[in-house]
């Protein structure tokens, strides 16, 4: 769910550089050495011994830019991977970017899986999902606490009705404003406002760089602003922001809008996500000894969001930001090793 510059990685090229000497012993020795290299292969070509090259989706928010340098950095300096990053959006489209054979490796699902259009890539195996990444993420409306002294009745969706018009903005017109999430997220507010039947225009500011800079401004000038927001994110521990209650979940209830159907089967809560990691078929049957550390390999929001302040607050560049973490967590670094 966040937005950052592509990094081109530069490829290594190795070379093997020997003299003839005469010796009967040292041609053998160079033909070894020739059949070692040729069975040790790439990752994705049957070796065991080779990491070859890893494919990770990098995704459009701090968070998992926080989790895709971190595993590089280790990926590189512990098993001599090469390691290459892609930025395709998730859901369907890194879904067929996986069964391509394009990527890997997705470090942070936001149960993008459970989509029907998920269903077709998990059933031929082409994706599959290898356990949690030890994050849980929340989705949900958000407000400034600083809102609830003026409107205490903000505490909850009900408390928004009849109040739409202190959202106002330049986009909405007479209608409140909602700041909504980069298209490419997991959302269903156009749905959930129509559902609660809420005078609200859904705007989009852009991927996650954009709409801070739209909310944050306003937060700064103590103005009112209602949002699409999650956790884990480390500016939530800068900003005091309040989540507003929506409805309970009831049976039935859906949370992918491009599903169509009855706005009210949207009308409830979002659910808690547990965060999963997701590998290609290629990458599962490649022998590569990444395939163990991607299996292994999960942290706390604590650690993502320590990494993701690093890179997208303090403007670290992303592999210094990986590399302090590392050093300073040896113990978590060996186990995903182990």
């Amino acid at each position: 769910m966040k937005g950052t510059d592509a990094h081109n990685e530069k490829e290594d090229r190795m070379s093997v550089r020997g003299g003839w000497q005469g010796r009967v012993g040292l041609v053998g020795l160079a033909l070894v050495a020739v059949t070692a290299l040729a069975m040790s292969g790439s990752a994705f070509g049957g070796g065991v011994q080779s990491c070859g090259t890893v494919v990770i989706n990098e995704q459009s928010w701090a968070g998992s830019t926080a989790n895709t340098y971190v595993a590089k950095y280790v990926l590189e300096k512990r098993l001599g991977c090469k390691v290459k990053l892609t930025q395709v959006t998730e859901g369907p489209p890194y879904f067929q970017a996986m069964r391509d054979g394009k990527v890997d490796v997705a470090l942070e699902d936001w149960d993008n899986t459970a989509t029907k259009q998920a269903q077709p890539y998990l059933k031929d195996g082409s994706v599959r999902i290898i356990g949690s990444n030890g994050i849980t993420g929340v989705i949900g409306w958000y407000i400034p606490r600083y809102l609830l002294k003026q409107y205490p009745a903000f505490k909850t969706w009900r408390g928004l009705k009849g109040k739409e018009a202190v959202f106002k903005s330049p986009e909405s017109g007479s209608q409140g404003m909602f700041l909504g999430g980069d298209p490419s997220y997991v959302q269903k507010d156009r749905a959930l406002i129509k559902g609660l039947g809420l005078n609200l225009k859904h705007v989009v500011a852009g991927a996650e760089p954009a709409q801070v800079a739209r909310w944050s401004q306003l937060y700064k000038q103590k103005k009112p602003v209602l949002f699409y927001w999650y956790d884990p994110q480390y500016l939530n521990a800068q900003y005091d922001l309040y989540r507003v209650a929506l409805p309970a979940r009831f049976k039935g209830c859906q949370d992918d809008e491009k599903q169509g159907g009855d706005p009210k089967t949207y009308a409830c809560e979002y659910p808690s996500y547990g965060l999963d990691k997701l590998i290609s078929k290629k990458f599962a049957t490649s022998g590569s000894p990444a395939l163990t550390f991607v299996k292994k390999w999960k942290w706390t929001s604590a650690d993502q969001n320590f990494v993701a302040n690093l890179i997208a607050g303090k403007k670290m560049k992303p592999e210094k930001a990986a590399e302090q973490w590392v050093k300073a967590n040896p113990g978590k670094v060996n186990a995903w090793l182990k």
